[in-house]
């Protein structure tokens, strides 16, 4: 039986070996668990095209939005192993996910495994210009005075925004009521369109603040973000430790072989070198980020961490 199972491993090893060799002899489907215009999409997109010439392939987009990244991020743990469906997902997915709902179909930390962080994802605080409220204090005193009254909107249900927007309220000791959406791009239009009051943002209404559509008056990360430099973060406006950036990435089915998880880490981190990436991700209000596959897995540990705090202190669940 032992010689059995060394012989199965040893043709398993094999059959893994020569199929990154080969890889990739066919066009590669790059799954993106949200809808079309929010920062994982964008993101996608962006890795997609530059992936495109070094490997030879067509990178082919599918948006698979719904349950908080939940039915994307299934289907690509369902996949075959082979490196040809692959996942492009926030760090919410894999690190908070699981706190959120009572079952799962899939174990992100089990199904999906880390192949390359794409961007830093800083999350800003944004208002309509209409807003009576000129800076950070004036929004606070506006919300106090008007427990309840205010609403925000965000991706979803224990989404990262979310989540940065209910830690606002509990270190200011304030109310609003959540609006959840089914991405980034409809929450952020309808506060266009003054449906709602206020919303954490992942870089998309950067080009609405410089056309002066909308104001950010402050950022939910431990630094200022080199695209709105004179916005203050909420560490200096004093909530000490506030920290809500997420870290969007690329994942494949568990299983995958190891010799192509290590190309694609390869060749997304050296297209992040590139000043034309570099340029194109700053430019939607995120921040180039590159990391072992082991670095990432850890990162999505540590928010883990981090957020599921928060969704236990607060009684967050998928179904409120």
């Amino acid at each position: 039986m032992r010689a059995m199972i060394i012989a199965f491993a040893l043709v398993a090893g094999l059959t893994s070996t020569a199929l990154a060799q080969t890889w990739p002899a066919n066009p590669i489907r790059l799954v993106v668990n949200f809808p079309p215009g929010g920062a994982a999409d964008v993101l996608g997109r962006l890795i997609g095209q530059s992936l495109s010439e070094p490997l030879g392939q067509p990178v082919v987009i599918e948006n698979k939005g719904g349950a908080n990244g939940n039915i994307g991020g299934e289907m690509v743990a369902r996949a075959a192993p082979d490196g040809y469906t692959l996942l492009m997902s926030s760090g919410s997915m894999v690190a908070i996910n699981p706190h959120l709902y009572a079952s799962m179909a899939f174990d992100p930390a089990k199904d999906l495994i880390p192949v390359a962080s794409v961007a830093r994802v800083p999350f800003y605080l944004v208002v309509r210009t209409e807003h009576p409220a000129q800076d950070f204090k004036a929004f606070i005193a506006d919300l106090k005075a008007n427990p309840g009254k205010r609403n925000f909107g965000s991706p979803g249900i224990g989404s990262s925004p979310h989540l940065a927007t209910e830690l606002l309220k509990k270190m200011t000791a304030t109310d609003a009521v959540h609006v959840p959406y089914r991405g980034a791009a409809p929450a952020l239009n309808d506060l266009l369109a003054g449906q709602i009051d206020f919303l954490f943002d992942p870089g998309i209404a950067i080009e609405h603040v410089k056309a002066g559509k909308l104001r950010a008056i402050a950022i939910g990360s431990p630094q200022r973000s080199p695209q709105l430099p004179d916005v203050p973060t909420l560490e200096e406006l004093g909530l000490t430790g506030f920290d809500a950036d997420a870290v969007f990435g690329v994942y494949a089915p568990a299983g995958t072989p190891r010799d192509i998880v290590t190309r694609l880490n390869m060749e997304i981190s050296r297209a992040l070198a590139t000043a034309a990436l570099k340029d194109r991700i700053m430019a939607v209000g995120n921040v180039p980020a590159v990391m072992s596959p082991e670095a990432f897995g850890e990162r999505a540990r540590e928010d883990s961490k981090r957020f599921g705090a928060v969704i236990r202190e607060r009684g967050i669940t998928a179904g409120n």
